[in-house]
C-alpha cells in the first residue's frame, strides 16, 4: 500500500530548470540533467506523496488521464525502488511516456486529491514521476522492440505522423499488420516534430522513439501527400484500412484586424515551423525574430512556444498579449471546482527568460511602414463578452489607445481545424461545422474502411489525447480486419476532454 503519511512529511518538488543566462545560450530542454542516483531518490521521494485514493481521480477520463494511466500502481513501485516494474505499468497504458511528461499539461494532477486543498503541500508531481520512469527505463535498456509474433497479412495506411498516427501505428503493428505511415513533411513526426520547440522536447527523445518503431516493423514514407503524390485510387488498391491522423493544423486568422496584410504579421506556425527546422540542420531560419520586437498574440501554449523562441532568437523585446484578463494564481471553486481543469494563471518557462505579458488588451491596428511593413500595433483595453446569441465579442472598454513597437506580429490564438486537402475530397469526406472530421461509434469516417483520430477528429487538443485516441483507433482497425481486438481501447469516439478546456 502507499505511504498514508508521505504527503505530510515531503513538500510538493517541482524538476528543476537550469539558470535562465545557461539555457539562453542553447536550445537544449530547459530542466537541469540530474544525476542517476539523484534523479531517482528525488523522484521516489515525490511518488511517496501518493495516497493511493479510492476513487483515484488522477486517471478519470473526464477529470484526469485519458490514457487511464494507472497512476497510484506506478508511483507506489516508484516509492519501493521498483523501477522496472513502474516501466511495464506505464508502458501498458502509454506508448510514449516521455512525450507526456514533457508537453501534457498534466490533468492528472487537477484531478489529483492532494490538489484540493493548498494546506496538502500541493498534487502530486505525476507528470515529473511519469517522465523519470520513462528514462530510466531507456537508461537502463528495458525498452525494447516489442516484434509481433504472427502476421495477419493486413495493410493499413495511416496518414500523418504526430502523436495520434504514431500510437495508432504502433499498436496496429504489435497486433500483426504491415503497417505504413505517411508523411507529407520530409521528416516524421508532425507537430512534434516542426511545432513544439527544441527547449521543450529535444528531438532526440521522438527519434529514439522511431527507431524501437522501425525496428517492430513499422514503416514510414516522407515527402508523400496522400492523394496527391499517393492518389486515393493507389491507397485503397494498396491497403486494406486507412487510418487518418491528419491533424488540425488550419490556424485560425483574425483578417478583420486593419494592417493584417502587412509584411511581418504572421500565423504562428509561420514562425515555429523554420525555426525548428533550423534545428534540424537545414539553414537558417527564413523567419527570424533576431533584432526585431515581436508582439504575439494569444496567451496558450502556442504563444508561450513562439515567445521562448523569439527570445533565444534574439530578440530586442518580446511582448504576448491576451484578450482575457489575468486570471486569478490560485483555483477558485466558483470557476472550477476541483478535479475540472482549474482556471489559473500558468507562468511557462519562456515567461521566465525575459519579455512581458499583458491581459485584457486587444490589437486595433497594425501599423506599417512606407515600405509595407509592420512598424508598430495600437492597442486598447478590452473585455470579452458573449452577444444574445452566445457569440464572442471582444469589446473595447478604453478610449486610450497604445502604441506599441512592433517589427513581427505573431498570431497565436489557435486552430480553426483540418486543412482542406486533395485527400479528403478524393475519399468524399466533409468536414464538420467545427472543421473535424466527424466518425461513429467505431472511428470509421463516411468512407468505407477510413477511420479517424486525434485532432483531425476532436480538433486541436492535447498529446494525450491524441495518443488515447491512437490506441482507440486502432483497437477498432483490429477489429475490423480480424473480427476482433485484444488491444486497449482507452477512449470513445464522444469522450470530450472535461479536464482541459
Amino acid at each position: 500500500m502507499a505511504d498514508p503519511k508521505g504527503f505530510l512529511k515531503h513538500p510538493r518538488a517541482d524538476a528543476p530548470k537550469r539558470p535562465v543566462d545557461e539555457r539562453l545560450g542553447d536550445w537544449q530542454e530547459v530542466y537541469a540533467a540530474l544525476s542517476a542516483e539523484a534523479r531517482a531518490d528525488e523522484v521516489a521521494t515525490q511518488a511517496a506523496r501518493c495516497m493511493d485514493c479510492g476513487i483515484p481521480f488522477c486517471h478519470s477520463g473526464s477529470a484526469g488521464c485519458p490514457l487511464g494511466n494507472l497512476i497510484p500502481e506506478w508511483n507506489n513501485m516508484v516509492r519501493r525502488g521498483q523501477w522496472s516494474a513502474a516501466g511495464d505499468r506505464l508502458h501498458a497504458t502509454n506508448n510514449f511516456p516521455e512525450f507526456t511528461g514533457k508537453l501534457c499539461p498534466a490533468p492528472c494532477e487537477a484531478g489529483c486529491v492532494l490538489a484540493i486543498s493548498p494546506d496538502a503541500g500541493g498534487a502530486v508531481a505525476i507528470k515529473r514521476v511519469e517522465e523519470t520512469i520513462a528514462e530510466v527505463a531507456w537508461d537502463n535498456g528495458e525498452v525494447v522492440p516489442q516484434v509481433p509474433e504472427l502476421h495477419t497479412g493486413k495493410r493499413v495506411a495511416v496518414v500523418g505522423s504526430g502523436p495520434a498516427g504514431l500510437a495508432a501505428a504502433q499498436q496496429l503493428t504489435r497486433a500483426g499488420h504491415e503497417v505504413t505511415v505517411h508523411e507529407r513533411d520530409d521528416r516524421i513526426g508532425g507537430l512534434l516534430r516542426y511545432g513544439i520547440p527544441e527547449f521543450k522536447m529535444e528531438k532526440s527523445a521522438l527519434d529514439r522513439r522511431l527507431g524501437q518503431m522501425r525496428a517492430e516493423g513499422t514503416k514510414f514514407v516522407t515527402g508523400c501527400e496522400v492523394g496527391v503524390d499517393l492518389t486515393v485510387a493507389a491507397l485503397r488498391e494498396r491497403f486494406d484500412a486507412v487510418v487518418l491522423a491528419v491533424g488540425a493544423l488550419r490556424g485560425r486568422d483574425d483578417r478583420t484586424i486593419p494592417g493584417r496584410e502587412l509584411d511581418g504579421v504572421h500565423l504562428a506556425m509561420e514562425h515555429l515551423v523554420p525555426a525548428n527546422k533550423e534545428r534540424e540542420g537545414d539553414g537558417p531560419s527564413a523567419l527570424t525574430a533576431e533584432g526585431k520586437h515581436v508582439i504575439i498574440l494569444g496567451g496558450g501554449d502556442t504563444g508561450a512556444d513562439c515567445y521562448g523562441t523569439a527570445i533565444r532568437q534574439g530578440a530586442l523585446s518580446v511582448t504576448q498579449l491576451d484578450n482575457y484578463p489575468q486570471p486569478p494564481t490560485a483555483r477558485d471553486d466558483d470557476l472550477s471546482p476541483w478535479p475540472t481543469w482549474p482556471y489559473v494563471l500558468r507562468t511557462y518557462a519562456a515567461h521566465e527568460e525575459g519579455g512581458e505579458r499583458r491581459f485584457a488588451v486587444a490589437i486595433e491596428e497594425f501599423v506599417g511602414d512606407e515600405q509595407g511593413r509592420v512598424r508598430a500595433v495600437r492597442l486598447r483595453e478590452v473585455s470579452v463578452q458573449r452577444d444574445a446569441d452566445g457569440r464572442r465579442q471582444v469589446v473595447p472598454v478604453s478610449d486610450e489607445v497604445q502604441e506599441l513597437p512592433c517589427d513581427l506580429a505573431l498570431l497565436a490564438i489557435g486552430f480553426e481545424g483540418v486543412e482542406r486537402m486533395p485527400l479528403l475530397d478524393g475519399l468524399g469526406i466533409e468536414l464538420t461545422a467545427r472543421g473535424a472530421i466527424a466518425c461513429g461509434s467505431t472511428w470509421e469516417t463516411t468512407a468505407p474502411d477510413v477511420f479517424v483520430c486525434g485532432d483531425a477528429h476532436r480538433g486541436a487538443s492535447l498529446v494525450v489525447w491524441a495518443i488515447a485516441e491512437g490506441r482507440s483507433v486502432a483497437n477498432a482497425v483490429d477489429a475490423h480486419l480480424t473480427g476482433d481486438s485484444h488491444l486497449p481501447n482507452p477512449v470513445h469516439p464522444t469522450a470530450l476532454p472535461l479536464a482541459v478546456a
